[in-house]
């Protein structure tokens, strides 16, 4: 039987040939009730229609044509021995049409068949991955609130019976506010899009420490996000990467990244970030939750100033985001909170507190610390001492996991003499378990780490509760850990188990505070476990010490390692040694290596030694392998040669290029060439874009070529858009150009406007102007504030002019302990006021000149 199209263009030549094209298909669509040209699509055997009516409508026409030429009886054609009535026959024509659709169904059936086939083999494929992971996905709903990271709240005071709820996990009624409505209609827009137009999103819930985070982005979950989405919660950077690595993160996931700093901020987190923003670019609908303090967020998203860029992923991932802030309080939601309290034993409890900080109190944050500061009892103290060593670890290397015997050790050196005399032979079983005290029958300030493979803890191990080591950070700002933390360190740190990251950050922590000893022990025992940057950290201080034949050494250790970063150092000392050819040899190797900006460093030191044919020649090399932020530097070169409208041309290139800081010097380039018009134009689009960044920095450079009064204007164009620190650089400028009147003023101003690091500056300006105590009085605001190590110095220095030499021995060690500071210059000057050099720097690892002693004598590794 011949297929219904076959029959269709048989018709349709009938049509053309032996009616002469009548019926018209006008006529034909009005019939059929459809438009102008599809009678002839069907006719043609291009088109079938969803209905068979039509159709046989269209059919009729023609019969009737046929029938007026009394053409019915004749022969339709010379394919078949049809008649034309018979070609037009209703009845083989509904057969013929629902033996089409038959097949039809047919064909659909089997590729349905075949879809679910490939679905099947696809899914198969990708739960084999998975099965092979260390952390897998599973149902959304199949997580509970405390496994992704929400902490238990207070249970309050009607939970039932003494002790009945000390072990259950209590998630207080959630009391929504304007944050949670954009977090969830973001989810929600990421996960209803058509399924041809999803995008992965990546959403960031920022805030600090207990302010509820997690939870937000926990209910935001439960609210926005369809049941048939799968949840991941990789528990490292390893598993994470695992994850991305056997691309199995497909559509209709969420990736949970609670604590998100875990995962991107060492040397795997930038590959994690990297394999994550090539999956951002993937298929959808895909979600990643993230949460983060506000200071980490900072370091992540921080621009480099230096050549090793540490967070460049990090970055850019991090700006595909979509940011959600959480305020500290409930300050704006009060009211709500006190009516959902009415039905929440836990919620009226915190509401009780009379804080507005509702999820710090909920947390049990107050409770935590005051169990911490008042260390009650016979063993309180020694506790307290665990505690403080743990708070140190943290703010300084940024471990979490802690060997019991690291805490042990440490905490010698936190406690007094009489404190160190009371204690019993079994003193730290005790100090333990007062650390570990159950606080609110929630939370404890030393907590078991779970085993990373296994179920149950991590035996002989502690980690700090988040609160805590959130108020460490700032209660113990102007300590200094005792030299028992630093010993107890390289003893108990040093193992495999510890990060080497951390031991990095430990040693540096002791090289800002001139513990100079224990950071080259530290740093040796970090380049041991195979951190390369531990072994320029110790070229670095070879450098300082003037040793530089030493520090070569060590960073071409480094580079041997692997770190590149150790040839830009080596070439760096030859340059400042004037040996042009020696370092250039080592640019050339770094490029070779792979160091992207190590051409284009070997131009700017042709330049600065007055070779620029040679600066050209490798700016030139550098651009043709496509590094196009050399452009800025070659149009400084021109501009220094005297020839604006090549470095115009060459800025122009960098800007669009999107280098923004190639702009700025544009505009100021066009000011300083009398191109006002050109100029005015590009800050009015800085100023409409809100682009305040460029407002300022423009204004800087106008104020230092000597045009104070069009940079005010600038400056405070920025202000007035809101980015008050221009305040702060219009003073200096006003300072530098000799009118401290105005300095003052723009510095008050930019208090006034919330830029406390400005205190500082004023109180600098009053001291200068006599007014002493009002000086020391700004001075300490600053140190409150913003914990302005700068301000201490001060405030020793009036001290120390006022006689009081005790209390400037104080400040000045303070400064010293914060590793903030400058602290050679404090320690010189403790020194001094003490009349005890040699003690003093025997304190701080200094040899007799200032110097950094070799108490070890800086063994390298082989």
């Amino acid at each position: 039987m011949e297929d219904v199209f076959t029959r269709l263009r048989r018709v349709g030549a009938l049509k053309r040939h032996h009616l002469g094209g009548e019926p018209s298909d006008r006529r034909l669509a009005r019939a059929a009730g459809v438009s102008h040209g599809t009678p002839g699509a069907w006719l043609d055997g291009r088109q079938l229609p969803q209905r068979v009516d039509p159709l046989l409508a269209v059919l009729d026409e023609i019969r009737a044509e046929a029938a007026r030429r009394g053409l019915l009886a004749t022969r339709a054609d010379a394919l078949s021995a049809d008649t034309v009535g018979e070609l037009l026959d209703e009845r083989r024509w509904r057969a013929a049409f629902e033996a089409e659709r038959g097949r039809r169904t047919e064909r659909s059936r089997i590729e349905a068949e075949r879809q679910r086939a490939r679905a099947a083999l696809e899914h198969d494929g990708l739960r084999a991955l998975q099965a092979a992971l260390p952390d897998r996905p599973r149902p959304l709903r199949a997580w509970p609130a405390g496994r992704l990271g929400v902490h238990p709240a207070i249970p309050g005071q009607h939970h039932g019976p003494a002790g009945a709820d000390a072990d259950r996990f209590v998630l207080p009624r959630y009391v929504p506010r304007q944050h949670d409505v954009r977090l969830q209609r973001l989810l929600a827009a990421a996960t209803t899009t058509g399924t041809d137009e999803a995008r992965p999103v990546l959403v960031v819930v920022q805030g600090p420490s207990c302010t509820g985070k997690t939870r937000t982005a926990y209910e935001a979950l439960h609210a926005a996000v369809p049941e048939d989405f799968d949840l991941l919660f990789p528990a490292d950077a390893d598993s994470l990467l695992a994850v991305l690595a056997a691309a199995a993160l497909p559509p209709r996931t969420v990736l949970w990244l609670n604590e998100a700093q875990d995962y991107l901020a060492d040397a795997r987190g930038e590959a994690a970030a990297a394999a994550l923003l090539r999956r951002l670019d993937g298929e959808g609908p895909l979600l990643v939750i993230a949460t983060l303090w506000p200071e980490h967020a900072e370091a992540l998203t921080r621009p480099a100033t230096h050549a090793r860029d540490a967070h460049r992923h990090a970055r850019a991932l991090l700006a595909q985001a979509h940011w959600v802030d959480l305020p500290r309080s409930f300050a704006g939601d009060l009211d709500a909170a006190r009516a959902a309290a009415a039905e929440d034993p836990s919620l009226a409890e915190a509401v009780a507190a009379g804080a507005a900080e509702l999820t710090q109190v909920l947390a049990a944050g107050p409770d935590l610390v005051r169990h911490y500061e008042r260390a009650a009892g016979p063993h309180g103290p020694h506790g307290s001492a665990l505690i403080s060593a743990a708070m140190d670890a943290h703010r300084l290397g940024g471990l979490g996991a802690l060997p019991l015997a690291f805490l042990e050790a440490a905490a010698v050196g936190y406690l007094t003499a009489a404190e160190r005399a009371r204690a019993r032979p079994d003193w730290f079983g005790h100090a333990l378990a007062r650390a570990r005290t159950l606080i609110k029958h929630t939370t404890r300030p030393l907590q078991d780490v779970p085993h990373p493979t296994a179920i149950g803890r991590l035996p002989g191990t502690a980690r700090l509760a988040d609160y805590l080591q959130h108020h460490g950070r700032h209660a113990r700002r102007f300590r200094c850990p005792p030299d028992s933390f630093w010993n107890a360190a390289h003893e108990h740190l040093t193992h495999p188990e510890t990060p080497r990251e951390g031991l990095l950050r430990l040693g540096d922590a002791a090289r800002r505070r001139a513990r100079y000893a224990h950071a080259v022990r530290l740093y040796d025992a970090a380049a041991e476990a195979g951190e390369s940057y531990a072994l320029i950290r110790l070229g670095q201080m070879r450098q300082d010490n003037c040793d530089m034949e030493e520090a070569e050494k060590l960073y071409q250790l480094a580079a041997d390692a692997g770190n590149t970063d150790g040839l830009l150092y080596q070439a760096a000392l030859w340059e400042d040694a004037w040996a042009w050819e020696e370092a250039e040899k080592l640019y050339l190797r770094a490029s070779a290596a792979g160091v992207d900006d190590a051409l284009a460093y070997a131009g700017l030191m042709w330049d600065g030694a007055g070779e620029p044919g040679k600066a050209w020649a490798y700016y030139e090399q550098a651009l043709r392998a496509g590094h196009t932020d050399v452009l800025v530097f070659m149009a400084q070169s021109r501009r220094r040669e005297g020839s604006p409208e090549q470095a115009a041309d060459l800025y122009r290139r960098a800007a669009d290029a999107g280098h923004a800081n190639a702009l700025r010097q544009l505009v100021c380039l066009w000011e300083e060439t009398g191109r006002q018009e050109q100029a005015d134009r590009q800050l009015h689009r800085f100023a409409d874009e809100g682009d305040t960044e460029s407002l300022i920095l423009v204004a800087h450079l106008m104020g230092r070529s000597g045009r104070p009064e069009r940079a005010e204007l600038l400056f405070q164009q920025a202000a007035s858009a809101g980015d008050h620190h221009a305040w702060f650089l219009l003073a200096f400028m006003w300072e530098k150009a000799g009118d401290p009147e105005k300095a003052e003023s723009s510095f008050r101003k930019a208090v006034e406007s919330g830029d406390l690091s400005a205190l500082r500056q004023v109180a600098r300006m009053r001291e200068a102007a006599g007014d002493t105590a009002e000086a020391e009085a700004l001075y300490w605001q600053a140190v409150e504030a913003e914990a302005d190590t700068d301000a201490l110095s001060c405030l020793a220095r009036i001290r120390e002019a006022a006689g009081d030499r005790e209390r400037a021995e104080q400040l000045h060690l303070m400064a010293a302990d914060t590793g903030d500071a400058e602290v050679s210059s404090s320690v010189l000057s403790l020194a001094r006021l003490r009349g005890a050099e040699e003690e003093t720097y025997l304190r701080f690892g200094l040899a007799a000149d200032g110097s950094a002693s070799d108490p070890w004598d800086w063994p390298l590794l082989p």
